[in-house]
């Protein structure tokens, strides 16, 4: 393809497709390397594109990560969405293999997300709250949805209660696990799946 027509394809995106492909490129290289050695002209420089056109989508780089974080989070809230019918016990399984896959092919992006929120990182903060409500409500729906539990129960304040603060020790097992690799992807599953159905058991 010659230069012209590379310039050519270039304009054709539209800038739903060309906001796409710059956050496709920031999750990999994220996943790839830690945040401070991503750089935004190399984001550029893959996508194609010049640094002035990024700096149009995502004024900063902390924008431009925080955006990549979001739409991984919804990559992962479809990949893991509950299936009617299915026990909620077995989604809860098949949703942390899921789940702990990704956070192990993604380790960088993973804890580079967690610091800038313990940071107070406002962009990066917003992003979590979103995602941990929706992680939440994905979560009570699948109780509300199996006969063994129900709405009623998935309803209760404790149980909601419950649910975010089994969020939120997943999260602290993953950056450990992540640090220490001493566990299996398997052995974690197990450890915090327990966790949960101990809680609402």
């Amino acid at each position: 393809m010659s230069a012209n027509q590379g310039e050519r394809a270039r304009r054709r995106l539209s800038t739903a497709e060309r906001r796409e492909q710059l956050l496709s490129v920031g999750a990999k290289l994220f996943s790839e390397s830690p945040y401070d050695e991503v750089w935004i002209e190399q984001v550029a420089e893959i996508a194609g594109v010049s640094r002035g056109l990024l700096y149009h989508y995502f004024p900063t780089k902390r924008d431009f990560f925080a955006a990549v974080v979001e739409r991984e989070s919804e990559r992962m809230l479809r990949m893991t969405a509950a299936l009617p019918g299915v026990p909620a016990r077995e989604q809860l399984t098949a949703g942390l293999d899921t789940w702990l896959a990704y956070v192990q092919a993604h380790a960088h992006g993973f804890r580079a997300f967690h610091r800038a929120d313990a940071a107070g990182d406002q962009a990066v903060r917003r992003v979590y709250q979103r995602s941990l409500a929706a992680q939440e409500r994905q979560i009570l729906a699948a109780l509300a949805a199996d006969p063994e539990f129900g709405p009623d129960f998935s309803a209760l304040p404790w149980v909601r209660l419950a649910v975010r603060g089994w969020l939120a020790f997943t999260t602290a097992v993953c950056l450990e696990w992540l640090r220490e690799g001493e566990l299996s992807l398997e052995e974690v599953r197990d450890l915090c799946a327990r966790a949960l159905l101990g809680i609402i058991a």
